[in-house]
């Protein structure tokens, strides 16, 4: 089994400035921290393709589990998906539309997230909300194959997805 290192990353140019306090990002790492998986690194970014894309890359020589937080609305600096398209070697669509689905049983407003999941080398990215209350929603619903999937980036289970004999 592949030990989970995480970084999380708040995408806020507000925050960044220190003109808001990040909720978002704490509120990531103490859901991760809380089911057993060590965050490794933080940051708070600029919104924009150049900051978010660059956080992403810093963020995956560290840690295999990759949480971004904000950007992913419909606001015009909310770049936070098509930064992670440029950097992500492929897209896991299942993720992001599994967490769309459920914020969607919370609220209307969940069909208007643009966020993205896919993978950077051994690492996988997700993209979530900025609201607090939607990171703590997405991250119950995401923590439990957070483990798998990185097992099978690491190509640690065979191909009927059961773990390999050691």
């Amino acid at each position: 089994m592949t030990p989970l290192k995480a970084a999380v990353i708040t995408v806020s140019t507000k925050g960044a400035a220190g003109k808001r306090v990040d909720e978002s990002g704490p509120a990531v790492k103490a859901a991760l921290e809380a089911a057993g998986i060590p965050v490794v690194h933080t940051a708070v970014v600029l919104d924009g393709i150049t900051p978010v894309g660059n956080a992403i890359r810093e963020a995956s020589q560290k840690a295999n589990v990759i949480i971004t937080s904000g950007g992913t609305g419909l606001s015009p600096n909310d770049m936070t998906p098509e930064a992670t398209r440029r950097v992500i070697d492929r897209e896991v669509p299942g993720i992001a539309e599994a967490l769309r689905a459920h914020s969607l049983t919370k609220t209307p407003h969940g069909m208007l997230s643009r966020g993205v999941a896919g993978t950077i080398g051994p690492a996988l990215v997700v993209n979530l909300p900025g609201s607090p209350k939607a990171v703590t929603e997405s991250m119950a619903i995401l923590i439990p194959v957070l483990a798998h999937a990185i097992d099978l980036l690491a190509g640690e289970t065979g191909e009927s997805g059961h773990r390999k004999p050691t």
